[in-house]
């Protein structure tokens, strides 16, 4: 949703790099294109006027005038600013004392209430909890049958004593003030500890929608109201909030439709002009597609330094720590790793999401913004089915597949010969990549690392004396004679070694690592 605000600002800042001193020109000419970058971005223009005018205060002072890199200085200032109007920092849910805890949503119809009901009640059961979904859209078509759909796909129960309508010509009949008291007796005769009661909308803010969602608020007396609104409405996403904070008097915000085109100004401005914080981002349709909104990650995405920090968490939330376990043994006993792993690796990766959200949030993707949109998803599916296509043999050994058989597999997998040989090298260079690193040579173009520091490594090994040896000069020949003997007399051996000898030594033979235990030793 930020590429162009964050493809502006990454410009701009460009313009700052390698400069020793910034003059007040080069000040001024940053804080336009930052406000017109903003103003491009629908940023409400009061948002934008205070956060240049900050930026620019902060900049011509002796924070930057002092720095020895004045360009990074501006960015720093520009990051900190971004997460002050973000919101500054994160907000968690306010859990009652005694349980259980209301959440209450409101916003316009479309906003995405329903879904994000399921999303919320599915990330709240994550954490432990046990919610409960109270349906009081009795206004909008389906509405209660699709929070039912929702409920069930996220695990959830839902409470839900009125059908609703199911057409737009039907009328409501039903009372969503009395469902939504009805379905916190029902959480405390049921035990659950949090109740989030979806609420109908309308398709503009108009004085029914407010006095019914106001008369819920009196009936329940939550502890949470969460304003849905669309991160994509731009500029009137502004008014709307300002409509609902004095209709219902919001304690926190959610963005819905995070992973849209559009260009995401609402984000920025609805947390500075209301003064509540954003809580929650939804970044997609399915009910796994939900995050807790991190004022400084975002900032950090918007000027391109990436979001490292979502990333650790969803690789520890989604990664089997068995099968990493296993990779880790087998690295540390320097086995071949096999296209069966290499399968392994790439299921524990999709289980983090789409490719293109992760990729996103590695620091310095504005480099390859193209090449990242272009990527195809189903790329992944394809090589899996090579994989899938091979024999157990050929995932083992892939040396061993010779043209026939590529056929046979891009055949099997329905993908042409030339995608199989692709995969084919990829992975021949992956394999040897793994066994640098586990022989001890690092990363491919790392600092100490490579042929490099193993001719360094020699050379620093060239450069030391011979260690003097001391003692009688005859013995030593005496000792050195009589090992030459013992070795001619020894057995001859059968043909795969050290035939009839009992306590050979494993490690004389030269075997590959790992392959002792084959041995029995």
């Amino acid at each position: 949703m930020f590429n162009s605000l964050s493809d502006r600002l990454t410009a701009t800042f460009k313009n700052l790099r390698g400069k020793g001193r910034l003059t007040e020109a080069d000040i001024d000419g940053t804080a336009r294109e930052i406000r017109r970058a903003l103003l491009d971005a629908d940023v409400a223009v009061p948002v934008v006027r205070a956060f240049v005018a900050q930026v620019k205060e902060r900049a011509l002072g002796l924070e930057v005038s002092e720095s020895l890199n004045p360009g990074q200085q501006v960015v720093k200032i520009v990051n900190e600013e971004l997460v002050g109007i973000l919101g500054g920092e994160t907000r968690r849910l306010n859990l009652a004392k005694n349980p259980p805890t209301v959440i209450m949503l409101a916003g316009l119809q479309g906003a995405g209430k329903t879904t994000l009901a399921g999303k919320l009640a599915k990330h709240l059961k994550a954490e432990g909890h046990t919610p409960l979904l109270v349906a009081c859209d009795l206004q909008r078509p389906n509405a209660v049958k699709q929070l039912q759909i929702n409920g069930e796909r996220a695990g959830v129960p839902v409470y839900a004593p009125h059908p609703g309508v199911s057409s737009e010509f039907d009328t409501a009949t039903g009372d969503p003030v009395s469902v939504a008291r009805d379905g916190i007796a029902e959480a405390k005769a049921k035990l659950h500890d949090i109740v989030i009661v979806d609420t109908a909308g309308r398709l503009g803010v108009d004085t029914e929608m407010m006095n019914q969602a106001a008369n819920i608020r009196a009936a329940i007396n939550p502890d949470e109201v969460l304003f849905v609104i669309d991160a994509m409405i731009g500029q009137d996403a502004v008014n709307t909030a300002l409509a609902f904070q004095e209709g219902v008097n919001f304690t926190g915000v959610v963005l819905s439709k995070l992973d849209g085109d559009a260009r995401g100004g609402a984000a920025l401005s609805v947390a500075s002009i209301t003064g509540k914080p954003v809580m929650f981002a939804s970044t997609g349709e399915n009910l796994e597609d939900f995050e807790i909104f991190h004022p400084d990650r975002m900032a950090s995405r918007i000027l391109d330094m990436g979001d490292v920090m979502t990333l650790i968490e969803q690789a520890e939330k989604n990664w089997d720590k068995g099968e990493a376990e296993r990779m880790a043994k087998k690295f540390a006993d320097q086995e071949d790793f096999t296209l069966d792993d290499f399968l392994a690796q790439m299921a524990q990766i999709k289980k983090m999401g789409s490719m293109k959200k992760l990729l996103g949030m590695m620091p310095g993707s504005q480099i390859s913004r193209q090449q990242l949109e272009q990527f195809d998803e189903r790329q992944i599916d394809r090589v899996e089915a090579i994989v899938r296509s091979m024999t157990q043999h050929e995932r083992v050994a892939p040396k061993i597949i010779n043209g026939s058989r590529r056929a046979r597999i891009a055949k099997g997998s329905g993908v042409a010969v030339s995608e199989v040989n692709q995969m084919l090298e990829r992975f021949t260079e992956a394999q040897k990549m793994m066994k640098k690193m586990a022989a001890g040579g690092g990363m491919p173009g790392m600092p100490g690392s490579g042929k490099g520091a193993a001719r360094k490594a020699k050379a620093k090994g060239k450069g030391k004396k011979q260690q003097q040896k001391f003692g009688n000069p005859a013995k030593a020949a005496q000792a050195e004679l009589e090992a030459k003997n013992k070795k001619a007399s020894a057995p001859a051996g059968a043909a795969f070694g050290q035939g009839a000898q009992e306590d050979f030594d494993p490690s004389s033979l030269n075997l590959p690592a790992g392959f002792e235990k084959y041995l029995g030793k």
